[in-house]
């Protein structure tokens, strides 16, 4: 069974949850005869692989998907021989050949009548783009997408770079990307960007009611504008919170939201600050695996790492859970040392921006979070 996410995936340009002057924005780009590289640049759950796809669609034709290139930059970076894996992606031949992904046409660079459009596919603009420019003129023929682009680093993305300049005649890059600052100034001196802030209440609140109406729902009156509030600009996660809620039969009671989102917040970051308060942030033990003694690093450092990985979070969404458990109350803290760790967090937030190396500025917090909490001992 599809999600509500892909069944309620927007299919044109005026169906994005964006303000006007984005959804114009992409539109005019894609119809472009001659498009740039593009950066969709913003936060997590706003909508920039809808507004790739749609791009996509209109500049490639009913055939796109057999020439778009996708590569999931998050997941390359936690995986071993992230090198190379990258090179091969970009040379599908060989890192000797001198092949490359960009520089490969395809048929309908010639030719955009080749594939026709199925019943039930439209282009997102309305019309497909050789009906929208006289000259019929068709440079584009194949996409490479690069999602979360900012976790690429700064040994791949040269790469890009050099592809850009010289073997993209017929094809365009599109980065997403979170912290666009990440991205050398190579890239984005060569990309046109496209800024999408966080989702606003109205926009998601209306949303969730055409999703409502559609699937013959009657949500308690306010809930839906709770599942705005909470979901904090994040559409993705507000179409999940009501898909959810829907499937446990819980839209009658607005306290059923308050449940749900309580016990999405995981224990462990609360361990986590709980040791750092404590002022036990490198806490090594001798624990036996085996038939041998290993050191294993406990405290809120061990915590952390244990957190990360075994729910594969990012730096950031750590920052979101502890700056959520803060803001809950559910430390019973006195006013101005909650005042102070927020601030501290905040400083955490603001340079993770910036950092390629989210766990060490997670670690400096948590340091700050020991000295805030040895300051009020003494």
């Amino acid at each position: 069974m599809a999600s509500w996410l892909e069944m309620y995936a927007p299919r044109r340009f005026d169906e994005l949850a964006m303000s006007d002057a984005i959804r114009n924005n992409l539109e005019r780009v894609s119809v472009q005869a001659n498009p740039p590289h593009l950066i969709l640049a913003g936060p997590a759950g706003v909508g920039k692989t809808a507004a790739w796809r749609l791009i996509a669609r209109q500049i490639l034709g009913p055939s796109w998907e057999s020439t778009t290139h996708i590569l999931q930059a998050r997941d390359l970076a936690k995986s071993a021989g992230a090198m190379k894996k990258f090179e091969e992606f970009l040379r599908p031949e060989g890192t000797s050949s001198s092949d490359t992904l960009a520089g490969r046409s395809s048929l309908d660079s010639f030719d955009s009548n080749i594939t026709v459009a199925t019943d039930g596919d439209q282009a997102p603009a309305g019309k497909e783009n050789r009906e929208l420019r006289k000259d019929g003129e068709h440079n584009v023929s194949r996409l490479i997408i690069i999602e979360d682009a900012d976790h690429l680093g700064p040994t791949r993305q040269p790469y890009l770079r050099r592809m850009m300049e010289s073997t993209s005649s017929t094809s365009r890059f599109i980065f997403t990307a979170r912290s666009p600052s990440r991205l050398i100034d190579a890239l984005r001196s060569r990309s046109k960007q496209i800024r999408i802030p966080s989702t606003s209440k109205d926009i998601i609140t209306s949303r969730l009611e055409m999703i409502s109406a559609k699937q013959n729902l009657s949500p308690v009156r306010g809930i839906l504008g709770d599942i705005s509030h909470v979901s904090n600009g994040n559409l993705r996660r507000a179409v999940f919170l009501l898909e959810l809620l829907a499937r446990r039969n819980s839209l009658q009671d607005r306290k059923n939201l308050q449940n749900l989102v309580a016990a999405t917040t995981l224990v462990g970051v609360q361990q986590v600050l709980e040791e750092a308060l404590r002022g036990r942030i490198h806490d090594w033990k001798w624990e036996k695996k085996g038939a041998r003694n290993t050191r294993v690093l406990k405290g809120a450092l061990g915590a952390l790492d244990q957190l990360m990985n075994e729910h594969a979070l990012e730096a950031e969404d750590v920052v979101m859970h502890m700056h959520r458990l803060l803001t809950t109350g559910r430390l019973l803290l006195e006013e101005s040392m909650l005042c102070d760790l927020l601030e501290a967090l905040a400083d955490c937030d603001v340079r993770l921006q910036t950092s390629m190396h989210g766990r060490v500025q997670l670690e400096e917090f948590l340091h700050r979070v020991k000295d805030i909490a040895t300051m009020r001992e003494n």
